[in-house]
């Protein structure tokens, strides 16, 4: 009898079906994309409506071979890839490649969320056919990305350097993170001062409390820009009388957070777990599409991970309730099943959220069947769900307000002091997200003596006022940079992972201790863009694409009027920049050492592989080092020069000089303040903190501010063997 033939994406998701569909069925593994355009040229026929010339991927003759085979024999076909725009491509393309429509033997999509056995049944119960409208809208995404690439790219090359490239979104995410720069190098530190006093009550024994300087009685502020600003208020609060203006306490209530869509899980697994967004995504690809759980057999174990969809399955609700209210009882449950909003208007696609499948499978009881990394994102995932239906977390915020009278003639002083008490943890039992900066449930805030209104106060100490200088903007991390990308609009849930992989190997940013830095090559490839294709660099121009193609996808727009809509400017402002832009002109700094062979200065230059140290007498003298950041730290091993390295995947990391004789390396930020324990190599392990590279040794950084105060200097050896003249 002949078999149903299914064709899923990937081998692992393939093997997970075989075993849920049962006798009756073959299942196939496209492995991807088995049709694209062609690598060696444009591809698309611009003048003819856009038309996309498709190649089939040598790579996978082979595999579409097999299909092939297999359709000859099959009583029907299933195309079963991934519930999203790509998957939809690749279930188009896989009929045209594999020539599968045959007279008498019915093609059907099959569509489902989440791989287990209901929900697969539920899929081949109601299949559909192919929406040609997500066909469309990913067609449409192709080549609006290839007419950039393949456009831009040439005119970088003979404007700014060969072989450099150009993206739709990745150009926007590198916009993103040249105006952080921009932002943190014109940023003027504006000097202010703190002041705290620690009082208590009169009587003896009585437990004291910090209160921070607000300003005047009434809640005016003093600007306290000088030393002698805050000195002079010091003098007048050391001879003040103190008492308690007014007390007041409200209750507070936090909600939990919505369970994960794509974004969010990639932020928060890369703020607990430190898992870059492709681990995240590589992981959770893992967990969706099944793995072997005892006597379950192959079991997905997470709902489809690239979504933006908020919602839950009214089944999933109800398992979630039943669990949280046998294991932390009713009171720990709403009324009702909470249902979150999603806030971005950019949504696409109604899938539900990130999801376990299953509740009652405790992270505890998968321990042993998952590796390290599947455990701990499956438990980050479980612990969302089950937290965001939990109860509310409540909590008493008390403020009170001290004045500090100095004389009569003078209206006196407000210092104040906050307290914040848990009096019902809720979902925080379970499950709390990172926390922010200003967060009124974060923790640290010390508890407050019983304190009332015109309470007299004794002043127990005044610190020397504290100076303090207000800080740039933070350089954007894998998660504050999604979180960006998302509020603007700029790429999708399948996106994101490889917008942020694609600016680094391209040299246009660095990462440094998880910060993305932008280099010199990547301003002037944005700023070069962003002058002369303010549409195709404009933030606001790639949401508004976005928006496009959602369009597309919902079935309201056609797609070649959007395309032609977006090129007809793009190739005026093409031909117009390829007459009229200079080439670029890096500035050379001196490398302050002589040339080996010829005795002039050398000098910094950048090349193909980044910046490298060179004779400017080029091309009679081609004298060249690699360029490195010399920390003025030496190496723990050898006494060599530590230095400033960076891995072929455009990781920064730190190394000694004398390699290869010395293989001393280590990935955190050296100090140059030695360990307090043995003398050894401390390095940034943390904000904050310091790790030793010899012993044991973990604890508070002792100067951070001379981290940023460090002078570098270029040295060498080489880097990954490359140098040389662009």
């Amino acid at each position: 009898m002949p078999q149903k033939l299914v064709i899923v994406e990937s081998p692992a998701k393939a093997r997970t079906l075989v075993k849920m569909l049962g006798k009756g069925y073959e299942v196939k593994a496209s492995m991807g994309h088995v049709r694209d355009l062609p690598k060696s040229d444009l591809g698309v026929d611009v003048e003819n409506d856009f038309a996309p010339k498709y190649v089939n991927v040598k790579e996978k003759k082979k595999v579409v071979g097999e299909i092939k085979e297999a359709a000859n024999g099959a009583s029907a076909i299933y195309l079963a890839t991934d519930p999203d725009r790509e998957g939809e491509a690749i279930s188009w393309h896989l009929v045209q490649a594999a020539n599968l429509q045959k007279d008498g033997v019915p093609i059907r999509r099959v569509v489902f969320h989440e791989i287990t056995k209901d929900a697969v049944e539920a899929a081949f119960r109601k299949p559909r056919s192919v929406d040609m409208n997500l066909v469309d809208a990913q067609q449409a995404r192709r080549i609006l990305d290839r007419l950039v690439g393949y456009k831009l790219s040439p005119l970088l090359w003979r404007k700014v350097r060969t072989g450099l490239s150009a993206g739709r979104v990745q150009s926007s995410a590198l916009k993103l993170i040249v105006d952080r720069e921009r932002e943190i190098s014109e940023f003027k530190p504006q000097e202010y001062w703190v002041i705290k006093a620690e009082l208590a009550k009169p009587r003896r024994h009585q437990e004291s409390f910090w209160a921070d300087f607000v300003g005047l009685a009434n809640g005016d502020k003093i600007p306290l820009e000088t030393a002698e600003q805050s000195g002079t208020v010091v003098e007048e609060l050391r001879r003040a009388a103190y008492k308690v203006e007014d007390v007041r306490t409200k209750e507070l209530s936090r909600q939990p957070a919505a369970p994960f869509i794509t974004s969010t899980l990639q932020q928060e697994a890369y703020r607990k777990l430190r898992f870059s967004a492709d681990r995240t995504m590589r992981i959770a690809q893992q967990l969706y599409e099944g793995l072997p759980i005892g006597n379950e057999g192959m079991v997905g174990l997470i709902t489809y991970m690239r979504t933006d969809s908020t919602h839950i399955a009214s089944s999933a609700l109800a398992e979630a309730r039943e669990f949280i209210s046998k294991k932390y009882g009713d009171k720990y449950l709403p009324h009702s099943p909470r249902q979150f909003v999603k806030k971005s208007k950019f949504a696409q696609e109604a899938h539900e959220a990130i999801r376990p499948t299953g509740v009652m499978r405790e992270p505890t009881t998968l321990k042993q069947y998952l590796d390290a990394d599947q455990a701990k994102l499956y438990e980050l995932i479980w612990k969302r769900m089950v937290a965001s239906q939990m109860a509310a977390m409540l909590m008493n915020s008390t403020t009170v307000d001290v004045t500090a009278h100095v004389d009569p003639r003078h209206q006196g002083y407000l210092l104040r002091a906050g307290s914040s008490v848990v009096t019902f943890p809720g979902f925080s039992t379970l499950y709390t997200e990172g926390k922010d900066e200003g967060d009124e449930f974060a923790n640290g805030k010390a508890t407050l003596p019983e304190l009332s209104a015109s309470d007299p106060l004794n002043l127990v100490s005044l610190p020397r006022p504290e100076q303090r200088f207000t800080q740039p903007p933070a350089r954007y991390t894998e998660a504050s940079l999604i979180k960006a990308l998302e509020q603007k609009g700029i790429g999708r849930p399948s996106t994101y992972a490889s917008i942020v992989s694609v600016v680094l190997q391209r040299d246009y940013v660095k990462k440094v201790q998880g910060k993305f830095h932008a280099e010199e090559l990547g301003s002037v490839v944005s700023d070069l863009l962003a002058q002369n294709f303010p549409d195709v660099a404009g933030l606001g121009f790639t949401a508004h694409m976005e928006e496009e193609l959602d369009a597309i996808a919902r079935g309201e727009k056609a797609w070649v009027p959007v395309l032609r809509e977006f090129y007809e400017p793009f190739s005026k402002d093409l031909t117009r920049a390829m007459e009229k832009v200079e080439r670029v002109k890096f500035k050379e700094e001196p490398a302050g050492e002589p040339c080996p062979t010829c005795g002039r200065p050398m000098v910094v230059k950048l090349g193909r592989y980044g910046k490298f140290i060179a004779c400017p007498g080029y091309p009679e003298c081609r004298t060249t080092r690699p360029f490195y950041i010399k920390l003025g730290i030496r190496c723990p091993e050898c006494g060599g020069d530590i230095i400033e390295r960076e891995s072929k995947r455009k990781k920064v990391f730190y190394g000694c000089s004398n390699y290869p004789n010395c293989k001393f390396i280590t990935g955190r930020r050296p100090l140059a303040t030695p360990c307090p324990k043995c003398k050894g190599l401390l390095t940034l392990y943390s904000r904050g903190r310091a790790k030793c590279e010899k012993c044991s040794y973990s604890g508070p950084l002792v100067d951070e501010e001379s981290l940023e105060q460090e002078t570098v200097t270029p040295v060498s050896p080489a880097v990954h063997g490359k140098t040389g003249y662009s």
